[in-house]
């Protein structure tokens, strides 16, 4: 216990700040699913699989659904680890003054980590019944996409974060939206199968975080989930979430400890 209340005070900080803008970010989460299921899930589904609206059997919109779910974690994920993480290294210097209290790097980052995990499950779950609304949801193991979206979350913030801490302006973060978070958004298996890529590009696709967390949030979603292969999508999930954590407090150490 004694451990965990320092990262409590410092997700309690990002509480704080939240307050300021709470409603604008809850607004997002409602409306961004409402247009994407909308838009895609019922209006392009109508001309998927030859006018039937299906693919491989399955209604595009329980295709889509879940990976649009984990697609929003990611995306969640990756912005709440740069201008967010920059403001508080670099503009405000929030951090200085945190590790001038008995606050250390660890807690620092757990506490970053922490209210991570909780605005990706504010945004998964909301995310989840709005897509209920829709119709989607076949499975009772549905609900479990929720958590494989905030792991699949964490499995970019950790990382990012750790990238965030390397950066003396913000220059960088146009590059990783445009090379890496947009990239996987569009082939990450989201809206249509990884099979449909060229061999090489599914190969690639395999080894980021997403493609693992839309494949097993899909197969919960349709019931169809196995424990072999929902266990290696979890250990892949885990493995970028540790190292990237791993790596964030090296370089959240390097640039805060003189």
């Amino acid at each position: 216990m004694t451990m965990v209340r320092p990262a409590l005070r410092v997700a309690e900080y990002d509480l704080l700040t939240f307050q300021k803008s709470w409603k604008s970010a809850v607004m997002l989460y409602v409306i961004s699913p409402v247009l994407f299921l909308s838009a895609m899930g019922l209006g392009l589904g109508g001309l998927v699989g030859g006018g039937r609206g299906n693919v491989g059997g399955v209604s595009y919109l329980h295709f889509l659904a879940p990976g649009l779910l984990v697609t929003t974690a990611m995306q969640t994920g990756a912005a709440d680890t740069t201008y967010p993480i920059m403001n508080r290294l670099l503009w405000s210097r929030i951090y200085e003054a945190m590790l001038n209290t008995p606050l250390r790097i660890g807690d620092v980052l757990a506490g970053e980590l922490l209210w991570v995990t909780a605005r990706l499950g504010v945004a998964s779950s909301i995310f989840y019944l709005v897509a209920l609304c829709f119709g989607a949801g076949l499975s009772g193991l549905s609900v479990l996409a929720i958590p494989v979206a905030v792991l699949t979350g964490l499995a970019f913030a950790a990382p990012v974060l750790a990238f965030t801490a390397t950066q003396r302006n913000d220059n960088g973060f146009s590059s990783l939206m445009r090379f890496i978070i947009l990239p996987l958004f569009l082939l990450g298996g989201s809206f249509f199968p990884v099979t449909q890529l060229p061999r090489v590009l599914q190969g690639v696709a395999w080894t980021t975080p997403l493609t693992h967390g839309v494949a097993l949030a899909r197969d919960l979603y349709l019931g169809v989930a196995g424990m072999p292969s929902a266990l290696a999508h979890l250990a892949v999930l885990a493995a970028y979430t540790g190292i990237g954590i791993a790596v964030a407090r090296v370089t959240m150490s390097r640039r805060l400890v003189v």
